[in-house]
Protein backbone atom coordinates (compact mmCIF):
# COMPACT_ATOMS: atom_id res chain seq x y z
CA UNK A 1 0.00 0.00 0.00
CA UNK A 2 1.34 3.38 -0.88
CA UNK A 3 0.28 6.70 0.68
CA UNK A 4 -2.22 6.90 2.66
CA UNK A 5 -4.06 3.98 4.03
CA UNK A 6 -7.78 5.07 2.34
CA UNK A 7 -8.45 1.59 0.42
CA UNK A 8 -9.97 -1.57 1.24
CA UNK A 9 -7.78 -4.08 3.51
CA UNK A 10 -8.41 -7.06 0.90
CA UNK A 11 -7.15 -5.13 -2.04
CA UNK A 12 -3.79 -3.68 -1.23
CA UNK A 13 -2.09 -1.58 -3.51
CA UNK A 14 1.91 -2.14 -4.11
CA UNK A 15 4.59 0.96 -5.32
CA UNK A 16 7.47 -1.27 -6.27
CA UNK A 17 11.40 -0.56 -7.08
CA UNK A 18 13.48 -3.01 -8.55
CA UNK A 19 17.47 -3.35 -8.33
CA UNK A 20 18.17 -5.93 -10.86
CA UNK A 21 18.31 -7.79 -13.30
CA UNK A 22 15.66 -11.04 -14.34
CA UNK A 23 16.66 -13.77 -15.72
CA UNK A 24 19.91 -15.95 -15.74
CA UNK A 25 19.18 -18.50 -17.96
CA UNK A 26 16.19 -19.60 -19.55
CA UNK A 27 13.96 -22.03 -21.93
CA UNK A 28 10.66 -22.72 -23.34
CA UNK A 29 8.24 -25.19 -23.14
CA UNK A 30 5.35 -25.79 -25.33
CA UNK A 31 1.57 -27.29 -24.10
CA UNK A 32 0.54 -29.75 -26.79
CA UNK A 33 -0.30 -33.09 -27.46
CA UNK A 34 3.21 -33.86 -27.40
CA UNK A 35 5.33 -34.61 -24.26
CA UNK A 36 6.23 -31.52 -22.59
CA UNK A 37 9.94 -30.53 -22.85
CA UNK A 38 11.88 -31.06 -20.09
CA UNK A 39 13.21 -27.85 -19.00
CA UNK A 40 14.83 -28.16 -15.45
CA UNK A 41 18.46 -28.95 -15.74
CA UNK A 42 20.51 -30.51 -13.14
CA UNK A 43 20.77 -27.49 -10.52
CA UNK A 44 17.34 -29.17 -9.62
CA UNK A 45 17.25 -32.02 -7.27
CA UNK A 46 14.80 -34.19 -5.12
CA UNK A 47 17.32 -34.23 -2.60
CA UNK A 48 18.07 -30.85 -0.99
CA UNK A 49 21.52 -30.23 0.61
CA UNK A 50 20.99 -29.44 4.07
CA UNK A 51 22.09 -25.40 4.88
CA UNK A 52 24.04 -25.43 8.11
CA UNK A 53 22.93 -21.79 9.12
CA UNK A 54 19.09 -22.27 8.38
CA UNK A 55 18.64 -22.77 11.85
CA UNK A 56 14.86 -21.78 13.03
CA UNK A 57 14.50 -19.08 15.97
CA UNK A 58 12.58 -19.06 18.70
CA UNK A 59 10.19 -15.86 18.86
CA UNK A 60 12.27 -12.84 20.08
CA UNK A 61 11.54 -9.29 20.89
CA UNK A 62 11.53 -8.55 16.97
CA UNK A 63 8.71 -11.14 16.29
CA UNK A 64 6.89 -10.37 19.28
CA UNK A 65 7.04 -6.29 18.74
CA UNK A 66 5.63 -7.12 15.37
CA UNK A 67 2.59 -9.42 16.57
CA UNK A 68 1.78 -6.41 18.97
CA UNK A 69 -0.68 -3.66 18.74
CA UNK A 70 1.33 -0.88 19.40
CA UNK A 71 -0.22 2.45 20.61
CA UNK A 72 -0.06 5.62 17.89
CA UNK A 73 2.65 7.16 19.99
CA UNK A 74 4.83 4.20 20.22
CA UNK A 75 4.64 3.76 16.53
CA UNK A 76 5.08 7.51 15.93
CA UNK A 77 8.36 7.71 18.36
CA UNK A 78 9.41 4.57 16.16
CA UNK A 79 9.51 5.59 13.08
CA UNK A 80 10.85 8.97 14.14
CA UNK A 81 14.11 6.97 15.60
CA UNK A 82 13.38 4.77 12.16
CA UNK A 83 14.10 7.46 9.74
CA UNK A 84 16.70 9.06 12.05
CA UNK A 85 18.45 6.00 11.46
CA UNK A 86 18.55 5.86 7.73
CA UNK A 87 20.80 7.21 5.22
CA UNK A 88 18.65 6.97 2.01
CA UNK A 89 15.46 8.38 1.08
CA UNK A 90 13.31 5.02 2.06
CA UNK A 91 11.59 6.81 4.66
CA UNK A 92 8.30 5.25 6.55
CA UNK A 93 5.93 7.77 6.78
CA UNK A 94 2.32 7.73 9.31
CA UNK A 95 -1.00 8.08 8.06
CA UNK A 96 -4.04 9.69 10.23
CA UNK A 97 -5.90 6.05 10.86
CA UNK A 98 -2.30 4.89 12.44
CA UNK A 99 -0.85 2.70 9.99
CA UNK A 100 1.99 3.78 8.10
CA UNK A 101 4.02 3.22 4.75
CA UNK A 102 7.52 2.00 4.08
CA UNK A 103 10.18 0.14 2.52
CA UNK A 104 11.16 -3.59 2.72
CA UNK A 105 13.80 -5.42 0.53
CA UNK A 106 13.49 -8.88 -0.31
CA UNK A 107 16.37 -10.88 -1.48
CA UNK A 108 15.61 -14.24 -3.60
CA UNK A 109 17.00 -17.56 -2.65
CA UNK A 110 15.36 -19.29 -5.07
CA UNK A 111 17.01 -23.24 -6.24
CA UNK A 112 14.47 -23.68 -8.51
CA UNK A 113 13.53 -22.03 -12.01
CA UNK A 114 10.29 -20.28 -11.89
CA UNK A 115 8.11 -19.96 -14.99
CA UNK A 116 6.19 -16.91 -16.63
CA UNK A 117 4.27 -16.53 -19.98
CA UNK A 118 5.98 -15.59 -23.04
CA UNK A 119 5.85 -12.31 -25.29
CA UNK A 120 2.33 -12.62 -27.11
CA UNK A 121 3.40 -13.15 -30.96
CA UNK A 122 0.71 -13.88 -33.60
CA UNK A 123 1.05 -15.84 -36.56
CA UNK A 124 1.92 -19.44 -36.74
CA UNK A 125 5.09 -21.23 -34.84
CA UNK A 126 7.44 -23.21 -36.41
CA UNK A 127 5.09 -26.38 -36.60
CA UNK A 128 2.47 -24.32 -38.49
CA UNK A 129 0.31 -24.32 -36.58
CA UNK A 130 -1.58 -21.03 -34.87
CA UNK A 131 0.09 -18.95 -31.81
CA UNK A 132 -3.40 -18.69 -30.17
CA UNK A 133 -4.26 -22.94 -30.49
CA UNK A 134 -0.64 -23.06 -28.64
CA UNK A 135 0.05 -22.61 -24.67
CA UNK A 136 3.32 -21.69 -24.14
CA UNK A 137 5.83 -21.08 -20.56
CA UNK A 138 9.36 -19.88 -20.14
CA UNK A 139 11.15 -20.79 -17.07
CA UNK A 140 14.05 -19.48 -15.87
CA UNK A 141 16.91 -19.08 -12.89
CA UNK A 142 16.75 -15.66 -10.98
CA UNK A 143 20.19 -14.27 -10.06
CA UNK A 144 21.18 -15.36 -6.22
CA UNK A 145 21.92 -11.84 -6.02
CA UNK A 146 18.72 -10.31 -6.76
CA UNK A 147 16.96 -8.23 -4.40
CA UNK A 148 13.47 -6.05 -4.89
CA UNK A 149 12.33 -3.24 -2.99
CA UNK A 150 8.94 -3.03 -1.95
CA UNK A 151 6.49 0.09 -0.84
CA UNK A 152 4.09 -1.43 1.61
CA UNK A 153 1.89 -0.62 4.38
CA UNK A 154 1.66 -1.76 7.92
CA UNK A 155 -1.16 -3.84 7.23
CA UNK A 156 0.12 -5.71 4.06
CA UNK A 157 0.78 -9.86 5.43
CA UNK A 158 3.73 -11.76 4.15
CA UNK A 159 1.12 -14.02 1.44
CA UNK A 160 0.44 -10.30 0.09
CA UNK A 161 3.99 -9.86 -0.49
CA UNK A 162 4.64 -12.80 -1.78
CA UNK A 163 1.56 -12.35 -4.53
CA UNK A 164 2.86 -8.68 -5.38
CA UNK A 165 6.43 -9.99 -6.08
CA UNK A 166 5.20 -12.91 -8.14
CA UNK A 167 3.02 -10.71 -10.25
CA UNK A 168 5.25 -8.18 -10.29
CA UNK A 169 7.84 -10.73 -12.11
CA UNK A 170 4.07 -12.31 -13.91
CA UNK A 171 5.19 -15.78 -12.26
CA UNK A 172 2.84 -18.02 -12.91
CA UNK A 173 3.57 -20.88 -10.43
CA UNK A 174 1.23 -21.34 -7.70
CA UNK A 175 2.04 -18.54 -4.73
CA UNK A 176 1.90 -21.81 -2.05
CA UNK A 177 5.19 -22.97 -3.47
CA UNK A 178 7.22 -19.59 -1.86
CA UNK A 179 7.60 -18.30 1.47
CA UNK A 180 8.90 -15.11 3.21
CA UNK A 181 11.68 -15.93 5.77
CA UNK A 182 13.29 -13.19 7.80
CA UNK A 183 16.79 -13.50 8.52
CA UNK A 184 18.50 -12.11 11.12
CA UNK A 185 23.04 -12.41 11.94
CA UNK A 186 23.43 -12.86 15.90
CA UNK A 187 26.69 -13.98 17.73
CA UNK A 188 28.20 -15.16 13.93
CA UNK A 189 25.74 -17.20 13.58
CA UNK A 190 22.75 -16.59 10.62
CA UNK A 191 19.15 -17.43 11.75
CA UNK A 192 16.17 -17.91 9.71
CA UNK A 193 12.68 -18.20 9.99
CA UNK A 194 10.06 -18.55 7.88
CA UNK A 195 6.92 -16.20 8.32
CA UNK A 196 3.30 -16.93 8.18
CA UNK A 197 1.00 -15.81 6.05
CA UNK A 198 -0.98 -13.58 7.91
CA UNK A 199 2.45 -11.46 9.92
CA UNK A 200 3.28 -8.40 9.11
CA UNK A 201 6.88 -7.37 7.69
CA UNK A 202 7.06 -3.61 7.96
CA UNK A 203 5.75 -4.13 11.28
CA UNK A 204 8.80 -6.51 11.67
CA UNK A 205 11.35 -3.47 9.97
CA UNK A 206 9.95 -1.15 11.91
CA UNK A 207 10.94 -3.10 15.46
CA UNK A 208 14.22 -4.16 14.31
CA UNK A 209 15.25 -1.11 12.84
CA UNK A 210 16.92 -0.11 9.26
CA UNK A 211 19.95 -2.96 9.33
CA UNK A 212 19.95 -5.79 7.39
CA UNK A 213 22.65 -7.67 9.71
CA UNK A 214 19.72 -7.37 12.34
CA UNK A 215 16.79 -8.19 10.21
CA UNK A 216 16.24 -8.75 6.27
CA UNK A 217 13.79 -10.66 4.57
CA UNK A 218 14.51 -13.28 1.93
CA UNK A 219 12.12 -15.28 -0.25
CA UNK A 220 12.65 -19.29 -0.79
CA UNK A 221 11.09 -22.22 -1.72
CA UNK A 222 8.25 -23.28 0.65
CA UNK A 223 9.77 -26.27 1.94
CA UNK A 224 8.31 -27.86 4.72
CA UNK A 225 9.59 -31.18 5.01
CA UNK A 226 6.75 -32.51 2.93
CA UNK A 227 6.31 -31.75 -0.91
CA UNK A 228 2.63 -30.86 -1.48
CA UNK A 229 2.78 -32.16 -4.98
CA UNK A 230 -0.73 -30.82 -5.49
CA UNK A 231 0.42 -27.52 -5.59
CA UNK A 232 1.90 -28.75 -9.02
CA UNK A 233 0.88 -28.81 -12.75
CA UNK A 234 0.64 -31.76 -15.02
CA UNK A 235 3.30 -30.64 -16.74
CA UNK A 236 5.28 -29.77 -13.77
CA UNK A 237 4.68 -33.47 -11.92
CA UNK A 238 5.89 -34.48 -15.48
CA UNK A 239 9.36 -32.61 -15.48
CA UNK A 240 9.76 -34.05 -11.62
CA UNK A 241 9.48 -37.47 -12.68
CA UNK A 242 11.74 -37.44 -15.35
CA UNK A 243 14.05 -35.90 -13.20
CA UNK A 244 13.19 -38.56 -10.47
CA UNK A 245 14.01 -41.22 -13.44
CA UNK A 246 17.02 -39.80 -14.18
CA UNK A 247 18.90 -39.90 -11.04
CA UNK A 248 17.67 -42.80 -10.31
CA UNK A 249 19.27 -44.43 -12.56
CA UNK A 250 22.63 -42.26 -12.20
CA UNK A 251 23.02 -43.42 -9.13
CA UNK A 252 22.20 -47.29 -10.09
CA UNK A 253 24.98 -46.51 -12.41
CA UNK A 254 27.43 -45.65 -9.91
CA UNK A 255 26.46 -48.47 -7.64
CA UNK A 256 27.04 -51.18 -10.59
CA UNK A 257 30.33 -49.39 -11.20
CA UNK A 258 31.67 -49.05 -8.00
CA UNK A 259 30.75 -53.19 -7.76
CA UNK A 260 32.14 -54.13 -10.60
CA UNK A 261 35.39 -52.29 -9.55
CA UNK A 262 35.69 -54.32 -6.31
CA UNK A 263 34.96 -57.60 -8.19
CA UNK A 264 37.27 -56.75 -10.72
CA UNK A 265 40.20 -56.10 -7.90
CA UNK A 266 39.19 -59.17 -5.68
CA UNK A 267 39.30 -61.04 -9.08
CA UNK A 268 43.04 -59.50 -9.49
CA UNK A 269 44.06 -60.32 -6.13
CA UNK A 270 43.01 -64.25 -6.78
CA UNK A 271 44.82 -64.57 -9.45
CA UNK A 272 47.91 -63.03 -8.22
CA UNK A 273 47.98 -65.20 -5.24
CA UNK A 274 49.09 -68.29 -4.62
CA UNK A 275 47.43 -70.98 -2.91
CA UNK A 276 48.72 -72.11 0.32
Amino acid sequence: MTGAAGGSDKTPSFEMTWGSSTSSGYCSEEDSSSEFEQYFTARTSFFPKIRKHDLDVKQDEQVECGKQELTTTDIQQKVKEYNAQINSNLFMNMNKDGSYTGFIKVQFKLARPVSVPPPKKGGHDAGGRKASEVKRRTSFYLPKDASKHLHISSRTSAREVIEALLKKFTVVDNPGKFALFERSERHDQVYVRKLSDDEHPLRLRLCAGPSEKILSFVLKENETGEVNWHAFSVPELKNFLRILQREEEEHVKQIVQRYALARTKMQEALAGSTPG
